[in-house]
């Protein structure tokens, strides 16, 4: 098999943690696609630019990525495996640059954001927001002015030759991110269940999907949850939501996530995506069944191994 011809395109630019997240679900052979925003992420395979997506859509401490799920709704791609990344930021600078000569800092807003206590106690730095965390390293590095620092994670550190003045700067240690790997939907979600959704993948995606699953052996158990993630809309008439969520209980199924989101086009209509997890399979074809009849219409987004945060290794 040669993974070189695994392109997995990622929003922002190299060294970014969502190209951290798929080197950590993949593996270092891959070959990583950098877009400038999540629009040209979606858009990337079919311009031929990549053969599968990485893209977060939870952060623990900020919540859902909408724009992530909006574009997932409007397409035919399916979320194929998952991946939670600890997020750690750290103070880069230029190579032989101490503290006491930076005077700006720059970084995503978030990231900014998250770094509240760091710069409470350096009340000299002035924060500049930036389009993404490993675009600042690169725009700092690329100014010959050691009084410019950035934010990001270790990653960005290294590939644009950068040092850390400061590590772990972040307010919150409990600060993960989940990814998602999408690819393009060959079969639906009941086929997907039955085990068969690989036989119709391009060469490439075969490639992607036997490397995932022999990374996966290795790093999982031999017993291990699996996690379906769903699109639903609701008929408008009393008890409409709990008869949806009612098969989830009736069958057994664990709900880990429910969150609504409008229906563009439709105001004042919602839609709710919903996370389930379980051990058996069929579980999940029972609730699907009777799912079918409490719902208006009703998306199988992907069916996929859960994944834990312990075990991970932060991205630093």
């Amino acid at each position: 098999m040669d993974v070189q011809k695994m392109r997995i395109a990622f929003q922002g630019e190299p060294g970014a943690f969502s190209e951290a997240a798929a080197v950590q679900l993949l593996g270092e052979g891959i070959v990583t696609v950098p877009r400038p925003s999540f629009d040209a992420v979606f858009r990337a395979i079919a311009e031929g630019a990549a053969d599968a997506l990485l893209v977060p859509v939870e952060n623990s401490l900020a919540g859902s990525v909408v724009r992530v799920y909006d574009l997932l709704l409007e397409s035919d791609l399916t979320i194929a495996a998952e991946t939670i990344l600890p997020i750690e930021m750290n103070l880069i600078a230029h190579p032989g640059t101490t503290l006491s000569e930076i005077r700006t800092v720059s970084s995503h807003p978030m990231a900014l954001a998250q770094c509240e206590r760091f710069f409470a106690q350096h009340p000299q730095f002035k924060r500049t927001p930036a389009e993404d965390t490993a675009g600042s390293v690169r725009e700092m590095m690329s100014k010959d002015d050691k009084s410019y620092a950035a934010i990001a994670g270790r990653r960005a550190a290294s590939h644009y030759h950068a040092s850390i003045l400061a590590e772990c700067i972040q307010d919150n240690p409990e600060n993960f991110t989940r990814f998602v790997l999408l690819i393009p939907s060959e079969k639906n979600g009941s086929e997907s269940l039955q085990g068969n959704s690989q036989s119709a993948l391009s060469p490439p995606l075969t490639d992607i999907m036997v490397e995932l699953h022999m990374r996966q052996m290795e790093q999982t158990p031999a017993s291990f949850t699996l996690k379906m993630s769903l699109a639903l809309h609701l008929a408008h008439r009393p008890g409409a939501l709990l008869a949806a969520l009612e098969p989830f209980a009736k069958n057994g199924l664990n709900l880990l996530k429910i969150e609504s989101r409008p229906i563009h086009g439709r105001p004042w209509e919602y839609q709710f995506f919903v996370d389930v997890e379980a051990d058996d399979p069929s579980r999940f074809q029972d609730a699907l069944a009777h799912l079918q009849t409490a719902t208006s219409h009703l998306r199988v987004l992907g069916f996929y191994r859960a994944i834990r945060n312990s075990g991970v290794s932060p991205a630093k």
